[in-house]
């Protein structure tokens, strides 16, 4: 049989209590380090795929292929809509940002959309679309 002393098993002890504390430390702080992340180039956030949307959207605009650009900025209407604007309308808390996340969304999207009625001003849509992507980070 192995004896062990009182002194070695209080050393054992100290040892183990300060592993045990340095992991409950330094695992939150790991933690936000990580951030969202992202899966195949989407935010995995709440606002991920409505930012995704703008930007393609905005890389379509950027290209001159306005017709595209349109297309994904009224899917991105859609779905905001779909989504979150019916949140909003159902007294859900924070109506006031997302009422002002659909006003800078309306903002890039509607220049967008008309393209074919009026060209839309390249730094007037870029504007927009940093505007609109600023609202949504205060809804991740």
């Amino acid at each position: 049989m192995i004896h062990v002393s009182a002194q070695a098993l209080r050393g054992m002890l100290q040892v183990c209590t300060y592993l045990l504390l340095a992991t409950m430390f330094a695992a939150p702080s790991l933690a936000q380090d990580k951030g969202h992340g992202q899966t195949a180039g989407v935010d995995n956030t709440k606002m991920g795929a409505y930012r995704a949307l703008a930007q393609l959207s905005f890389q379509a605009f950027q290209k001159g292929d306005n017709a595209t650009a349109a297309e994904l900025a009224r899917i991105l209407d859609r779905t905001w809509d779909r989504g979150e604007g019916q949140e909003r309308q159902a007294g859900k808390p924070n109506r006031d940002l997302y009422n002002q996340i659909d006003e800078a969304m309306d903002g890039f999207i509607d220049p967008l959309v008309n393209y074919a009625a009026k060209a839309p001003d390249a730094s007037k849509v870029q504007a927009a679309y940093n505007n609109y992507l600023e609202k949504l980070k205060l809804a991740d």
